[in-house]
């Protein structure tokens, strides 16, 4: 059968620390660290019950850190170009190398990854791991390349500011300034000469503090100084490395790849090395990070992409709504957007970039997920994401250090997530540890996760928009209600997604033109059976009679019926 993907997104680092009371700005020592063998059988088994096909393992690559490992070979970073003190682990030290903060035996770092990907396998999930391909660490040096594979710059002309064959971007006979960040107290700055590009496309010396200053970009060919000219012939040497890179890991047994700021890297690039991955690994699947829907289709047709974040049309939309900014009827106009595309969207509410939705800065109560939830999982075949902690309603309201008090997740930091701790309870998953609220929750989003593969009608049946024919009414809130059908062989689904926080009594229309559309038959007093609940009712399927529901406060109702 035909699967619809869903992913749980994990920060491996943060999944299994378990500190009492981690230590704002605390080292591995004093706040301790996740690794990869906290994701136990048990563990794996678990996420699988909440209706995950793929785990989206975040951070597994080597990055720059403060953590001292020059014991293992592992050269040490200089603290002014690392984001706290764990580092970000889009700040890439060794692309062919494990981070070893998640390795109970550094020296078996690789082996322990391994058996994560057979882990992972056995417990039927498919694995995926960034890829970060724009930008790279500025202290960038693998230990571990393949034999007879070139470091990145080994053979740069640092005399150029732009060479296509080069790996970086320099500027000639200029110091690199990092004079919003100074050393510590007796210790030396950090120094690079000449100085390389940023990787948030700074082609200057003088990086601010809101710039990528702990990476530097990478050179796909683009002159960017000089108009922007493109030289892809002859294929540029980074793109070679990049190949060998990707080749590398899904050798290793990885299913796919999230693309970190895909956008960043020319279109040219990923239509030449994802087919070239493909017909090696034929089943991998290309995720990118892209936020300027005027270069979707460019990145799916082009770029050869399976999935597109969703990020400025449905997250945005669906969190103005939950924010009270904007009507739920705005939702037409998302699907509208992308529905050449539709198949391509990663659908997602969290991810390790944006803010927690039950923090103080987006909804305040992880019940005004619920809603959401139903319509970005529910509304079409393509993918769907969860952030971990977000079916426990994780509030991501601590200032760890780095990251301070932004109601996100840090990726900075040495931490531990309280509602995960407590969901894993020393191995057990047992909830014993878990308040009333946060395990009601955990089981809503168990159930609509699990329903998107169950029920064909949702993981691969037509969709039929209903909110042009239920416009504002005493018998229907097109301010904060979202209505639609899933149609699937003999089986119907109509669904309601209520955004207000009051229970709302409905009249809701069914046109005609929907029953052209789905093939349904018209029928008076069907029996249909909500699927979150379990309630059976009777229900009148016809254009002539408004179907009359109730739907609960912040939630959503499925109801089934066999036509």
């Amino acid at each position: 059968m035909n699967q619809k993907i869903i992913i749980y997104q994990v920060f491996t680092r943060l999944f299994g620390s378990n500190a009492v009371k981690p230590v704002k700005n605390g080292d591995k020592k004093q706040n301790g660290c996740g690794r990869m063998a906290d994701f136990t059988a048990k563990a794996l088994e678990e996420i699988k019950q909440l209706g995950a096909t793929h785990i989206w393992y975040t951070g597994i690559i080597e990055h720059a850190t403060q953590t001292d490992y020059t014991e293992f070979g592992i050269a040490a970073d200089h603290p002014q170009v690392v984001k706290g003190k764990a580092g970000s682990p889009y700040a890439i030290k060794d692309y062919y190398d494990i981070d070893p903060d998640l390795a109970t035996k550094v020296d078996q770092r690789m082996k322990e990854f391994e058996n994560l990907v057979v882990r992972t396998h056995k417990a039927g999930l498919k694995m995926i791991i960034d890829f970060v391909p724009n930008h790279v660490a500025r202290q960038y040096h693998s230990d571990c390349k393949p034999e007879g594979i070139k470091d990145l710059g080994e053979n740069d002309n640092k005399d150029h500011a732009f060479n296509p064959q080069n790996n970086f971007y320099y500027i000639p006979n200029e110091e690199l300034h990092l004079n919003f960040n100074a050393p510590e107290e007796g210790q030396s700055a950090y120094r690079e000469y000449p100085a390389k590009a940023t990787g948030n496309d700074n082609f200057s010396a003088w990086p601010g503090i809101n710039d990528w200053y702990e990476t530097v970009k990478l050179n796909y060919g683009i002159d960017y100084c000089g108009g922007h000219q493109c030289h892809f012939d002859p294929i540029p040497d980074t793109w070679f490395k990049m190949r060998d890179i990707l080749l590398f890991w899904a050798g290793k047994g990885v299913d796919g790849f999230r693309c970190d700021m895909a956008e960043m890297v020319p279109a040219a690039f990923w239509g030449w090395v994802i087919p070239q991955v493909k017909e090696a690994h034929p089943d991998i699947i290309f995720i990118a990070e892209v936020y300027n829907p005027a270069e979707y289709r460019n990145y799916i047709h082009q770029g050869q992409f399976d999935f597109l974040y969703d990020k400025v049309g449905l997250y945005d939309n669906l969190r103005a709504i939950v924010c009270g900014c904007i009507p739920a009827s705005s939702i037409t106009g998302c699907w509208q957007s992308v529905d050449d595309i539709k198949i391509h969207m990663l659908n997602f509410l969290e991810n390790h970039d944006e803010q927690r939705l039950a923090s103080d800065f987006f909804a305040g109560d992880a019940r005004k997920g619920r809603a959401p939830l139903l319509v970005s999982a529910c509304m079409g075949c393509n993918p769907m994401m969860i952030y971990f902690g977000q079916e426990l309603g994780e509030r991501g309201m601590n200032e760890e250090g780095f990251s301070g008090l932004d109601g996100r997740t840090t990726i900075f930091d040495y931490w531990t997530i309280d509602s995960i701790k407590r969901w894993r309870a020393s191995g057990r998953f047992d909830g014993k540890q878990l308040s009333e609220n946060e395990k009601e929750l955990q089981k809503y989003y168990a159930r609509i996760l699990q329903l998107c593969n169950s029920e064909k009608a949702l993981r691969e049946g037509a969709f039929y928009d209903l909110m042009y024919v239920n416009p504002q009414s005493e018998d229907f809130d097109q301010t904060h209600e979202y209505v639609f059908l899933r149609r699937s062989g003999k089986e119907l689904l109509l669904l309601v997604a209520n955004f207000s926080d009051q229970e709302q009594t409905n009249k809701i229309h069914i046109p005609q033109h929907a029953f052209d559309f789905l093939n349904i038959p018209q029928k008076e007093q069907v029996t249909a059976t909500e699927l979150i609940t379990g309630k059976k009712t009777h229900l009148d399927i016809s254009p002539e009679l408004p179907v009359c529901l109730t739907v609960p406060a912040l939630s959503g109702c499925i109801w089934k019926i066999r036509i």
